[in-house]
């Protein structure tokens, strides 16, 4: 009887993934060759097939955010080692073009008003580091819209009106000792609130490590999930835009890590490492049965890290 009940739920989890839309794919970031610290970007189905690699460059390129079937990404091509600059192409890797000529942080972005505009953390010269700009997609214009030398912007994302920015902020970025937290604001910088309070009594606050990782919003459900280093684990937690109400989203024995939300808010896609083999595998969840599938397991990349949603036509 217990064997039977583990196929039917086995056989469940396989018929709830598998239903999941045909038109979404997953796409994340690989390490190719550390010598040459080249990164690409591959694509996959939800089921873990089809996957492929869409960039094939010798560079570092790392997508951090899609808007419906476009994939945006930071990339040095072109430019000095590690001098990132925002480009942009299909979910297959086709038209593919640079942004804008604004140099970036490692930081996740976001989009609104239909994808024409990007909130990025970018830099302007060495005096100007981890600032938020307001990038126009077609013309590649930018603006800057924080004015904090000393401080880190990182992260930024729009809600999904696009009348807010959540993002992550400490006030003095050369202090090792200051944990970041995730703030949010009007989208012109106005009325800037605290949202996040890491445990004070937490030993791994004192660890280097995500105390706070980047916002994503689940904008059918209407609360916004961050990793965080807390309790012995890495883990999501959830937070609702007025900070009123704040909990732990996944309870598994998975380091849950990077994450996105499928654009319907029903399905989390995750990145985890496994100990035993140093793996970095990515996890689909169903919201609401809490469902959880390995979809890169058969892949002989060991790399498979900051899963995003991007839309397939």
């Amino acid at each position: 009887m217990i064997k039977l009940a583990a196929l039917f739920s086995i056989l469940l989890l396989a018929s709830s993934i598998n239903a999941q839309p045909a038109s979404y794919k997953i796409a994340f970031n690989t390490l190719e060759d550390s010598k040459a610290d080249d990164y690409d970007i591959y694509t996959m189905n939800l089921d873990g097939s089809g996957e492929k690699n869409i960039t094939k460059n010798k560079d570092v390129a790392w997508t951090y955010y899609a808007w419906k079937d476009r994939l945006f990404f930071v990339s040095d091509r072109g430019a000095c080692r590690r001098c990132y600059f925002l480009h942009e192409s299909d979910a297959d890797g086709a038209n593919l073009k640079k942004v804008s000529n604004l140099q970036l942080e490692d930081s996740w972005l976001g989009a609104r008003d239909d994808g024409k505009e990007l909130v990025v953390s970018g830099r302007i010269d060495t005096r100007v580091r981890f600032q938020l700009f307001i990038v126009d997609r077609e013309t590649g214009q930018y603006r800057q819209l924080t004015y904090e030398p000393a401080a880190a912007f990182r992260d930024p994302s729009f809600s999904p009106d696009g009348k807010q920015i959540i993002y992550v902020y400490k006030k003095n970025r050369t202090d090792r000792s200051e944990i970041e937290e995730l703030y949010i604001m009007n989208a012109d910088g106005s009325n800037r609130r605290k949202l996040t309070t890491y445990p004070k009594d937490d030993p791994l606050g004192k660890d280097p490590g995500y105390h706070v990782g980047p916002p994503h919003w689940n904008a059918k459900y209407k609360f916004i999930t961050y990793q965080s280093n807390q309790a012995g684990k890495q883990s999501i937690y959830a937070v609702t835009p007025d900070g009123k109400k704040q909990w732990k989203l996944t309870d598994s024995k998975l380091d849950e890590g990077w994450h996105d939300w499928s654009p319907d808010g029903e399905w989390l896609a995750f990145d985890s490492r496994d100990p035993a083999t140093g793996r970095y595998e990515v996890y689909v969840m169903n919201y609401k049965t809490k469902e959880t599938k390995n979809i890169t397991g058969g892949s002989p990349l060991k790399y498979h890290q900051a899963p995003v949603f991007v839309i397939a036509r």
